[in-house]
């Protein structure tokens, strides 16, 4: 049943409908829908499921808009209309199913709350703070600091831009994304501030490429332990340890220096010196060790060292296993060995044999040059290096088996494409292997070379490759050198 009406119908979308006073409220509400004719406006009771009004209120907005012109005479229209609604199944369906009990906001913690950020302003619900009860706004007694009685608001003296994506993250009950107008180091110093979370901020660090390590560093329980543990361990904690930090670095270095000097010519041989036996009444000359020696007195000195501060150290580190899981101190261990190896073969043939700086023996004494990695404990370059070339592990492997796999191809192709040539210098497939090496990594000696067009070509093929080989994780490897110089430095992340 339809309703003729001459009052003025406003067409204009919700949204965009002038400032309406009280008496023209109900003329937009929900339960009446209205529809347009060329003359007259026409309009249906249509009670809406969506709105769950009582029948007071759905007769007291039907009455005040078909009573524009004042006209009682529709009243009984009303009462017409109204019954036949509630002889509707709408009606009896809207009673029994779709009117809500009565909505508490205490319980239902939808109070709105004003956050203040340096001025600018963020309205939320108490109960989307209360999600994240460990947090800093999520804590009742931790934001209650931040209260601002006189304004009714919470004021907090930080960064605003952050403050977007700290709020997003409580909205969608953490889901944390950075906006890209923040600097990284200000980001997660914002989210220590709001007590975010551990887990979350080195979640989020990864997400960035930032490498997150967190070392558990276990100290002894004695007193002296752990003072003579902070001397060997940490040389920035005191005077002392300072010391024997630059002790160590004088010992290294002149260690070092001896191992280079004694291969000069002016102090070869002078290791040993000539002592005259009489065997059976006859004179001789045999070469002894000279222990006076002042290259001998000066690696000796070191070794008193490194051997003191090694044993020293074993003691009171307070976890034995991880001592010895510690490459630093295996590199100790390597830097060592040959010198007492050397002394015991001199003590126990009690010759001074030129033998025994060649063969096998020879490599134990270049051993000795590794204690300059020792550096690492007191150098944060070398410190990040190490930890570059530790996370790049899976790049660098990777690289190694491209250069592998196309140093087979290639020296197979060239030895054969060589074969057929009469100046060809390749002698066999693992003699080319030198050459395919140093052609991929661009070195080029030049000692071996093809002669023939074919193998030229195959050459410029494999240079080619190399470069890509070397160039694909190179990008990988330096990301990472970046990540842990912005970590030690501070110049881009936070500390860890």
């Amino acid at each position: 049943m339809h309703f003729i009406s001459n009052a003025p119908v406003d067409n204009r979308p919700y949204g965009h409908q002038p400032y309406l006073k009280n008496e023209d409220f109900h003329n937009y509400s929900p339960n009446i829908s209205r529809r347009n004719s060329t003359v007259s406006g026409t309009f249906h009771l249509n009670h809406n499921h969506n709105h769950h009004h009582s029948e007071d209120i759905f007769i007291n907005e039907f009455r005040v808009l078909t009573n524009n012109s004042a006209d009682e005479a529709r009243e009984p229209f009303i009462c017409e209309q109204l019954t036949d609604w509630k002889k509707s199944s709408d009606y009896t369906h809207t009673q029994k199913d779709e009117f809500p009990v009565d909505h508490n906001c205490v319980t239902e913690q939808c109070k709105r709350i004003i956050i203040n950020i340096s001025g600018l302003r963020f309205e939320t619900q108490l109960r989307t703070l209360n999600r994240l009860p460990n947090t800093l706004l999520g804590d009742p007694e931790k934001r209650e600091k931040y209260w601002d009685p006189r304004m009714r608001e919470f004021f907090f003296d930080r960064h605003r831009p952050t403050f977007q994506a700290i709020l997003y993250y409580y909205q969608s009950g953490g889901r944390l994304k950075r906006p890209l107008e923040v600097p990284i180091d200000i980001f997660i110093n914002e989210l220590h501030f709001y007590e975010i979370g551990n887990n979350t901020i080195d979640e989020f660090r990864r997400t960035e490429g930032c490498i997150v390590e967190h070392e558990v560093v276990l100290k002894p329980s004695n007193r002296i332990q752990l003072k003579l543990f902070e001397v060997m361990e940490y040389p920035e904690s005191s005077v002392c340890a300072k010391i024997v930090a630059v002790l160590s670095i004088i010992f290294i270095l002149v260690s070092v220096t001896t191992f280079c000097v004694e291969t000069l010519p002016h102090f070869t041989g002078k290791d040993c010196k000539n002592q005259t036996v009489v065997v059976n009444g006859t004179a001789s000359v045999i070469r002894v060790p000279n222990y006076t020696e002042p290259l001998f007195i000066t690696e000796s000195c070191c070794m008193v060292w490194f051997v003191f501060e090694m044993i020293i150290r074993f003691a009171v580190c307070p976890s034995k296993k991880a001592f010895l899981k510690n490459i630093i101190n295996w590199i100790d261990v390597i830097a060592i060995v040959p010198y007492f190896i050397f002394l015991a073969i001199t003590l126990v043939t009690g010759s001074c044999s030129t033998s025994n700086k060649t063969g096998g023996l020879s490599v134990l004494r270049v051993l000795r040059v590794v204690r300059i990695l020792k550096l690492s404990k007191h150098s944060e370059g070398l410190k990040i290096l190490g930890k570059t070339l530790r996370t790049s592990i899976r790049e660098l492997t990777m690289f190694l088996m491209f250069l592998g796999i196309a140093t087979v191809i290639f020296s197979g192709a060239v030895f054969y494409a060589e074969t057929a040539q009469e100046t060809g210098q390749f002698s066999s497939i693992p003699d080319t292997f030198w050459w395919a090496i140093v052609s991929m990594t661009t070195v080029g000696y030049g000692d071996y070379v093809p002669t023939g067009a074919i193998g030229k070509c195959l050459g410029g093929m494999c240079v080619l490759s190399g470069v890509l080989a070397i160039a694909l994780p190179v990008p990988v490897i330096v990301a990472n050198f970046n990540n842990y110089y912005r970590q030690y430095t501070g110049r881009g992340y936070g500390s860890v």
